[in-house]
């Protein structure tokens, strides 16, 4: 089977290579000339692990191609997906402009029947308007399907989430459309993944509520981590007894200083507004939105509870995205609380793995270190935001003694607090 991939972000890039993985022939199209031209060279614009290698392995044995010609890809294809971006407007709702901008070239392209599959995150209804919008704009008559196959990616897994899903979600309101949706996912089949087969609105829907449902969870658990300190208990404690019920399960029981990236934030606000359109009120998701910034802002008094007046200190950060594994800045914790530290008058000398020169475009006014024990050496506070692995086993001796005070805010908890007391420092968690 051959398909085509409009955009070569973190959906489309991930997307193309795995399919090429199974074996499909794939073109991946962009606009940005620079970027296909990277990608034809093996650089990956993005940072994922192991999707360099894939993207290497399928570009060498010729099944995965990158082009700026929508056109030619489209020719050759029996499935289209649009992957997109559909980032968030001021009111909340996403920017449709780029995905009607594919939808047009896509239709213009048109050359027989095909299955035109929406991948980006989309309003509920878009692909009924797909269905009509390519129909005024085919240069000729032509049958094509129109499908919904929303995507589950959590970056820094990406690659096994696509090679072994808890689910795939085909939304279609025709059967040839699902045919060739079903043939496509026959990989999956075989290592007996579930195939969700539903109308196009629900799937559109589905993954809204899927990432909505996920922000509540971390929300509920933050807003319990903050009892708990009120009340001297342990949050692991209580999070241990409620995973527990299968029915709540443990997963997304972690509190933290709030959740970020490109989906959640987006995806909360984007329901919301699809709610209002449809004149339906969605009030948990309101309080969970709020719940959210209010969590953020509360890490800023946490951490000046521990070193007092934040005036001429200096605070070691370690960690910048909004998750282990990735380099997205996107709607990071990390931005509102360093931003919160400067306001108060610190200084910040900050550690990430791979997100340092992403963050330069969200953060400023920060210094950037080599290394984690580079970052502490001679500040008053560490602050951990993001729990990468290598942050987990710290020399605390070594800590300890490049610190000009043994404080720490551990706003991920990935310390204990007594062993943290018992090696001499003053340390604060999330419903520790």
């Amino acid at each position: 089977m051959h398909i085509a991939v409009i955009g070569t972000g973190y959906v489309g890039l991930v997307t193309g290579a795995c399919f090429a993985e199974f074996g499909v022939d794939v073109t991946c199209v962009d606009v940005d000339v620079d970027k296909v031209e990277k990608l034809k060279n093996g650089v990956i614009p993005i940072y994922e692990p192991g999707l360099d290698k894939i993207v290497e392995k399928n570009s060498s044995a010729g099944r995965l191609h990158f082009t700026t010609d929508l056109a030619s890809a489209v020719k050759g294809a029996e499935v289209v997906f649009l992957a997109v971006g559909t980032p968030p407007l001021p009111d909340g709702s996403p920017d449709m402009s780029f995905y009607r901008q594919a939808a047009l070239d896509v239709a213009k392209a048109m050359n027989g029947y095909k299955v035109l599959v929406t991948k980006s995150t989309v309003p509920v209804g878009t692909g009924k308007w797909l269905r009509d919008f390519v129909t005024e704009n085919l240069p000729e008559p032509t049958e094509f399907g129109v499908a919904s196959n929303p995507e589950f990616l959590r970056e820094g897994a990406a690659i096994e989430d696509f090679m072994r899903p808890d689910r795939v979600v085909i939304g279609s309101n025709e059967s040839r459309a699902i045919d060739v949706m079903k043939e496509l996912y026959r990989p999956l089949y075989l290592i007996e993944t579930p195939i969700v087969i539903t109308s196009l609105e629900a799937a559109e829907l589905i993954k809204y509520a899927a990432n909505a449902f996920l922000a509540t969870k971390i929300t509920f658990i933050n807003e319990v981590a903050n009892l708990c300190d009120a009340i001297g208990c342990d949050v692991h404690d209580v999070a241990r007894g409620m995973g527990m019920d299968n029915r709540i399960g443990r997963k997304f029981l972690h509190p933290g200083p709030g959740y970020g990236g490109s989906c959640f934030p987006k995806d909360t606000r984007a329901l919301t507004t699809v709610a209002d359109q449809f004149g339906v009120e969605t009030l948990i998701v309101d309080a969970v939105i709020d719940a959210n910034e209010r969590q953020r802002q509360a890490m800023i008094p946490k951490i000046k509870g521990l070193v007092g007046d934040l005036a001429g200190k200096r605070i070691a950060v370690l960690g910048l995205s909004f998750k282990p594994e990735t380099d997205d800045m996107r709607e990071s914790p990390a931005i509102e609380i360093l931003n919160g530290l400067r306001a108060g008058g610190a200084s910040i000398k900050a550690y990430d793995p791979v997100a340092m020169e992403e963050s330069k475009h969200y953060i400023e006014g920060i210094e950037y270190a080599s290394d984690e024990y580079d970052a502490i050496e001679g500040a008053d506070a560490l602050v951990i935001i993001t729990e990468w692995n290598q942050f987990r086993a710290l020399d605390m001796e070594k800590v300890r003694s490049l610190l000009n005070e043994p404080k720490i805010a551990d706003l991920r908890n990935i310390y204990e607090p007594a062993d943290m007391r018992a090696l001499g420092f003053e340390y604060v968690g999330v419903g520790r």
